[in-house]
C-alpha cells in the first residue's frame, strides 16, 4: 500500500514472544500473533517518513495501539490497518513450502569463484554429491547457482551458466526436497524448471532480464525476490542509502507490486533483504536489527547471512569458511524476528541450532 511519496508509515513488530508467554499475552490483549503464530509481539515501532527521512518514530505497546491509531488521520488509519494485517496474518503455503518451522535452504555453488568455498563444488558430480549430503544433513531446500554474485564477480556467459546448473538439477531428480535455482536469467529459469527445479531465486528480483516477469507469470512456481544495489561487479563501490531499512523495504514493496501487476500472485512471492549485496557493514547490521519490519510486506522472509564478509569485518575472520559461529548467531537473530527461510552453507550446524531454538519455544 502506498501513501503520498512524502508521507509514509512503516510498522516494525517488537517485543517478540514465544511459547506459552506468547499465547497468554495474546489472550490478555497485550500482544498480537506474528505471521499467524506461534510467535507474538507486544509492541510496535511506528515510523513516519517524509521526503526520504524518518520524520518521527514512536514505540507503542499493543494494549495502547487502538488508542494511538484513533488519533491518526483516516488515511493513516487505513495504512496502519493494512500493515498490521500483513504482519499478523498467517503465511499461506508457497508451492512446496510450508511454514510450521523456519526452513533451511542449503547452498550449492557450481562456480569456480564462490566467495565461500572457492569452487570446491564446481564439477557436476561433486555438486550433485554435495547436494545429496546437504539433504541428508537436514536441508529443506537445495539452492543451486551457476553464476557467482559475490561482490566484484565478473559476468558469466549464458551457455556457461546453463552448462553448470542444468545437469546438476537433472542429477538430483530423485531427492526428497525442492530445488531452487539461483539465477537472474530467464532462459536459465526456463531450463531449470524443465529439469526439475521448482523455485526461482533471483538476486535481481526479476529486474535483470526483462523477459523474466512475463515468463514467471506463466509458470506456477514460487519466486524469491532479493534486494541488491547495482550489479555484482560494482555493488560494493561505496553503497549509499537515505535510510537502508526503509529504502530496501520500499524497493521490495515496489518489486512485489510489479510482479503482481505482471500476473504473479502474491502467494507465490518470498522476499530477501539481500544482506551483503550493495551494503556496508553498518548497513548490514542495521538491516539485521530491522528484519521484523519486512513482515509488513505480507509475504515470507528469507535471510542469507552465511559466511558473509560483514561477519568477517565484525570478527576479524578473513577465512569465509571459518565464520560459522557468526553465521549461526545472525541466523538465530533472524529466527528471533520471525524469518521463514535461512539460506546457509553449513546445514548440519544450522539445523542443530534451529532445532535447539525450536525446542526452547
Amino acid at each position: 500500500m502506498h501513501g503520498p511519496v512524502d508521507n509514509k508509515i512503516y510498522i516494525q513488530p517488537l517485543g517478540i514472544l514465544r511459547g506459552c508467554i506468547a499465547s497468554g499475552a495474546v489472550k490478555a490483549g497485550h500482544a498480537r500473533w506474528l505471521t499467524g503464530g506461534p510467535m507474538a509481539f507486544n509492541m510496535v515501532k511506528v515510523i513516519f517518513r517524509q521526503t526520504g527521512s524518518r520524520h518521527e518514530e514512536t514505540l507503542v505497546p499493543i494494549f495502547r495501539l487502538d488508542e494511538f491509531v484513533s488519533d491518526l488521520s483516516s488515511f493513516q488509519q487505513d495504512e496502519v490497518t493494512a500493515l498490521l494485517k500483513n504482519i499478523c496474518d498467517a503465511r499461506p503455503r508457497v508451492g512446496p513450502l510450508e511454514w510450521q518451522r523456519p526452513l533451511i535452504q542449503g547452498i550449492v555453488n557450481v562456480t569456480p569463484d564462490s566467495f565461500s568455498d572457492g569452487g570446491r563444488y564446481n564439477k557436476q558430480d561433486m555438486a550433485i554429491a554435495h547436494a545429496r549430503d546437504l539433504v541428508k544433513a537436514g536441508a529443506d531446500i537445495i539452492d543451486i547457482g551457476g553464476e557467482s554474485t559475490r561482490p566484484g564477480a565478473s559476468k558469466v556467459i549464458l551457455n556457461e551458466e546453463l552448462d553448470r546448473v542444468i545437469a546438476v538439477i537433472e542429477g538430483l531428480s530423485d531427492i526428497s526436497v525442492p530445488i531452487s535455482v539461483d539465477t537472474r536469467n530467464r532462459i536459465v529459469m526456463e531450463h531449470a524448471l524443465k529439469a526439475g527445479a521448482s523455485i526461482i531465486n533471483d538476486v535481481s528480483a526479476l529486474s535483470h532480464d526483462e523477459r523474466s516477469l512475463e515468463f514467471i507469470a506463466g509458470e506456477d512456481c514460487p519466486v524469491i525476490l532479493m534486494h541488491a544495489q547495482n550489479d555484482p561487479d560494482n555493488m560494493q563501490n561505496n553503497p549509499q542509502y537515505d535510510d537502508v531499512s526503509l529504502d530496501v523495504y520500499d524497493y521490495l514493496e515496489k518489486r512485489l507490486e510489479i510482479c503482481q501487476n505482471a500476473g504473479i500472485d502474491s502467494d507465490r512471492l518470498i522476499i530477501d533483504p539481500g544482506i551483503g549485496f550493495g551494503k556496508s557493514v553498518d548497513h548490514n547490521v542495521e538491516l539485521m536489527a530491522s528484519l521484523s519490519l519486512f513482515h509488513g510486506l505480507g509475504v515470507p522472509v528469507l535471510l542469507g547471512v552465511s559466511r558473509k564478509s560483514f561477519i568477517g569485518y565484525i570478527t576479524a575472520e578473513k577465512n569465509a569458511a571459518a565464520r560459522l559461529a557468526g553465521s549461526l548467531a545472525f541466523g538465530q537473530m533472524g529466527y528471533d524476528q520471525g524469518i521463514q527461510i535461512l539460506r546457509v552453507h553449513d546445514v548440519v550446524e544450522s539445523r542443530q541450532a534451529r532445532d535447539v531454538w525450536i525446542s526452547l519455544g
